[in-house]
């Protein structure tokens, strides 16, 4: 995965020169085209990874496993209705983790559980608030519409003080605890300085594609084609994506008619980001089960 992080930052900064060529509506759109390709696509294979990690792989078991799936999502779509700023919430906690994770697996070795969580967490939600930070009243606007609540002009920031703070700490304490994982943190601490240059100098959405599909849902992919298939090879990802194409499809059709009911309503960003999340809670969920089966018969502290 080294060798993909250098492709990763050649083609961000390729992202951020083609920005200096699109007006912000062009990048919305091709924002959005990315999010609902490969970023849509990460996800769509969970039920496979399901499948795969179950040892009883029987007809009752994938359909009872699909309904939950289905059953999961829906719940998530109708707490946006009823209960918006409490999905939100929710959301930003369960995708600041799932972001984490993404990037911090490989402490797993080396500390306890409740450790390994703390920092995933704190270092995804970081990443989220310094996105936040650099388009503050966009991310305003879009909170109100989804659940109608003005936030404090103030949360933000502040909340980016708090967990860099936060982050800087645990940084700090694992460096000088362990020296094995020294230079993933150094690795890290310069990705989130290109994270920065990223977000500062883009709109919000192109900001955002460029990260969720460089730095998240490829490497998420190629993490799953080598959990399913042994390695990540051509005839894998199509391979990968055949299993995932219905999956996609469906997703895609969804979104396809929330734009055609909401397209004249300012509120479909809003029900946008509400339909990632409703996706992203079960997904969250299969990705850390996918990591503890990758790891199991390894040592894992408790």
């Amino acid at each position: 995965m080294a060798k993909y992080s250098k492709i990763s930052i050649v083609a961000s900064f390729f992202g951020l020169w083609l920005d200096s060529f699109f007006s912000n509506h062009i990048q919305i759109i091709l924002g959005f085209s990315l999010i609902f390709s490969f970023g849509i696509l990460h996800g769509a294979n969970d039920l496979i990874l399901i499948e795969n990690k179950n040892s009883r792989k029987t007809t009752i078991s994938f359909i009872k496993t699909l309904l939950i799936y289905v059953m999961i999502v829906t719940l998530s779509a109708i707490l946006f209705y009823f209960i918006p700023w409490f999905a939100l919430f929710l959301f930003i906690i369960v995708s600041a983790f799932h972001f984490g994770e993404q990037q911090w697996k490989e402490l797993i070795s080396y500390y306890p559980n409740w450790m390994c969580n703390s920092i995933a967490f704190t270092y995804g939600l970081f990443i989220l608030l310094l996105l936040f930070i650099f388009h503050t009243s966009e991310v305003e606007n879009i909170i109100f519409e989804i659940t109608k609540i003005r936030i404090p002009t103030l949360s933000i920031p502040l909340l980016f003080k708090i967990f860099g703070i936060a982050f800087l700490l645990t940084s700090a304490y694992s460096y000088y605890k362990y020296t094995e994982i020294r230079e993933k943190i150094l690795t890290e601490v310069f990705y989130l300085i290109v994270f920065t240059i990223i977000f500062k100098t883009s709109s919000l959405i192109w900001g955002f594609s460029i990260y969720f599909i460089l730095w998240h849902s490829i490497p998420s992919i190629l993490e799953q084609m080598k959990f399913l298939y042994g390695n990540y090879s051509l005839p894998n990802f199509k391979s990968y994506c055949k299993s995932a194409f219905i999956y996609w499809l469906i997703s895609i059709l969804g979104i396809a008619m929330l734009y055609y009911i909401f397209r004249d309503d300012q509120i479909f960003n809003a029900i946008f980001f509400s339909f990632l999340a409703a996706i992203t809670f079960p997904h969250a969920f299969v990705i850390t089960k996918m990591y503890n089966k990758k790891l199991d018969g390894t040592a894992h502290k408790e």
